[in-house]
């Protein structure tokens, strides 16, 4: 059996989008919610199956990691999320860059040597990686039009990849890898008029607009952290959200909270543009927070511990 697990979100799409034009392959696809990470246990290895995992963090899978290997199976493994100790086994194959300006998509496109590059940049814009996407952008001679329309559909990928659940979403991520399968350049899906960047578009513009509104909890020259109302479209803008208010304020830490169906907050933090570090720290020092130096997550932060991890998140970049 033949399994590609992946992030719902840009990184993760793009990188399996990359590799699948490069080579189309028939296999298992196993995503979800962006903030749904814990993918490798939602299979049964074998020996002999071919896996490949893309954009979720390796410490967060390590016991489904080792049953993979220990069942057989060859594992590659493309990420730059925090990895704790990577095996050192024979089937494992990991590509793994914690570089705070990499991104998966990035890296699968150097081991393609840069077949799909357009897509990488697409997917680094997507994650909120603005100055390396302009950098890599500019190498191909990229209009300033021609930019702004990777960012934008970077954003909007990125965008359809966040709620609770799948039907928060407007594609599951599956149905939307499928969608952009048609396209080998990003450009080819732009000019698309039918395309699903045009459906993002309009959601993803029509659910901003209505986040303008958002509580304040906290606000000062640190730190700004806001409240989205309980709906889908809050939980839709809660990452790119974050990333429009670091870009906007690039000195300053983010924090978005949305309600989640569990009685208790969802947690988006974006670390400032100018010291991109530090995220995963705060995150990491609560039950089922993670992510990468510059931007992470808590999936479920109780409503009594968000007083501390405000003052945390504030005390961390004072």
């Amino acid at each position: 059996m033949k399994y590609d697990i992946f992030n719902g979100d840009a990184d993760g799409i793009i990188a399996l989008l990359q590799l699948q034009l490069a080579n189309p392959t028939e296999t298992v696809k196993v995503t979800g919610v962006k903030r749904d990470i814990q993918l490798m246990q939602k299979i049964a290895p074998q020996e002999g199956d071919c896996i490949r995992v893309l954009d979720i963090s390796m410490e967060k899978n390590m016991p489904a990691l080792h049953d993979a290997l220990s069942a057989g199976a060859r594992v590659m493994y493309v990420d730059h999320h925090k990895a704790g100790d990577i095996p050192n086994h024979a089937n494992l194959f990991a590509h793994i860059d914690l570089d705070a300006n990499m991104c998966t998509s990035l890296i699968v496109s150097d081991l393609l040597d840069k077949q799909f590059h357009l897509w990488a940049i697409t997917a680094a814009y997507g994650d909120n990686l603005f100055a390396k996407a302009d950098s890599e952008a500019d190498k191909l001679g990229l209009t300033e039009l021609q930019k702004s329309q990777l960012k934008a559909f970077g954003t909007y990928i990125n965008y359809n990849g966040y709620g609770s659940e799948v039907a928060d979403l407007h594609f599951a991520p599956a149905d939307l890898f499928e969608l952009l399968m048609q396209y080998k350049s990003p450009f080819d899906a732009i000019n698309d008029k039918s395309s699903v960047y045009y459906t993002l578009e309009q959601a993803y513009k029509a659910d901003m607009e209505k986040a303008a509104n958002a509580q304040i909890l906290h606000d000062c020259d640190t730190a700004k952290v806001i409240l989205l109302e309980d709906a889908a479209w809050a939980r839709r803008v809660s990452g790119v959200l974050g990333n429009d208010l670091a870009n906007q304020s690039p000195n300053k830490a983010h924090a978005v909270f949305t309600f989640n169906n569990k009685g208790s907050y969802l947690v988006s933090v974006r670390a400032p543009l100018t010291n991109k570090q530090g995220a995963v720290d705060i995150c990491s020092k609560f039950d089922t927070g993670g992510g990468r130096a510059a931007a992470a997550g808590i999936n479920e932060l109780p409503k009594a511990q968000v007083t501390n991890f405000i003052e945390e998140l504030v005390k961390y970049y004072c």
